[in-house]
């Protein structure tokens, strides 16, 4: 599967770029274009990187509810029962 724009074929890695068309107010598109200017970026800039970091941060958080999901199955399989306890607390710590 493509992730931003990278491809595995074969062991080689082939860089694609897709071209996507965006719908933009034309008053959002100037204020963006003169915050590009001021970052030196362009406008296509400026939403790749966006993009980029928001694929970044679900990568993050998906792996972090694997890993969360895989605890949970741990705990449920390796936990055991042993039964009612029959001791209380100020038990343990008897002095003489």
């Amino acid at each position: 599967m493509p992730v931003l724009g990278l491809h595995l074929i074969r062991d080689s890695l082939i860089i694609g770029i897709m071209n996507i068309t965006l719908s933009l107010d034309d008053k959002l598109v100037k204020e963006l274009r003169k915050l590009a200017i001021d970052r030196d970026t362009t406008l296509t800039g400026l939403v790749r990187d966006y993009l980029e970091k928001l694929a970044a941060e679900n990568a993050i958080s998906g792996r972090k509810r694997r890993e969360l999901d895989a605890l949970e199955r741990s705990f449920k399989q390796y936990s055991r029962r042993l039964g009612k306890r029959t001791w209380k607390r100020e038990d343990l710590y008897v002095r003489s």
